[in-house]
């Protein structure tokens, strides 16, 4: 799917001011855009799901325009088919398992589901294998767990692509690296492009297909894996990120 991002955005918060102006495009269904915290990496994921309005710009996925500042175009949130799984995965902790997963397929208030989404629930609590869980509360659920029902729940809508802030943040380095693997996994089941930000250069090495490197704001660089001609050119463009090797670490730690 072509992923094609071309927009800028200032943040004002008294004398602090933050500008971003991203443009990059990627052909691939693996994208890691990577940078330091504050890059603006999760600014521009948020603007191509609709949560952030940029000021001028275009956005296209899979050559469907969400937003088009000189044609007055912005798709609202809920009609771009773009999934979002939040860093800090965002369960709502008064629903359980079951109503989170269910919840992006909620016709009206108060709260319930119609027959035939209540088997898709079902169908894709099985597939994540978390149908033993479905009557527990986020609380109850270890960072392994949230993170399965927060991947269900952008999912159980059919998204065209999938947008991840910083998805292993939050849980340790055994536990990312079988996520890590689990993830390339659902995205091969599931048929969907990925879009993962990160500032571990272990994400770079597993998921990087296309990738975007940003800081203060900009895109400094965008390098494609398959372009890559030689071992030796792929080693140093690893270098550029990897530059400490710290993913080879971890592979080795994990094995």
């Amino acid at each position: 799917m072509r992923l094609e991002v071309d927009i800028r955005k200032t943040l004002q918060s008294g004398d602090r001011r933050f500008e971003l102006e991203a443009v990059f495009s990627s052909q691939d269904d693996l994208t890691v855009i990577f940078g330091a915290s504050g890059s603006g990496k999760s600014l521009t994921i948020q603007a191509i799901a609709g949560l952030v309005t940029p000021e001028q710009g275009r956005i296209t996925v899979g050559g469907e325009t969400l937003f088009d500042g000189s044609q007055g175009l912005n798709l609202p949130a809920r009609k771009r088919g773009v999934g979002y799984l939040f860093q800090d995965y965002a369960l709502f902790p008064h629903l359980t398992v079951r109503d989170n997963i269910g919840y992006p397929l909620k016709k009206s208030w108060p709260f319930h589901l119609l027959p035939d989404d209540r088997r898709e629930v079902a169908e894709i609590m099985a597939s994540f294998e978390i149908t033993h869980l479905a009557e527990s509360y986020p609380v109850e659920l270890s960072g392994g767990q949230k993170q399965r029902v927060a991947l269900a729940r952008a999912l159980i809508t059919k998204p065209s692509i999938l947008l991840l802030d910083e998805p292993f943040s939050a849980l340790d380095s055994m536990l990312r690296h079988r996520m890590r693997m689990e993830l390339l996994e659902i995205r091969q089941r599931f048929a969907v492009p990925l879009v993962v930000i990160t500032h571990d250069p272990a994400d770079v090495e597993v998921f990087a297909d296309t990738l975007v490197i940003f800081a203060n704001g900009r895109v400094k660089e965008v390098s494609g894996r398959k372009n890559l001609a030689t071992p030796d050119e792929d080693d140093g463009w690893r270098a550029k990120v990897c530059w400490r090797a710290q993913w080879k670490k971890e592979r080795l730690a994990a094995a």
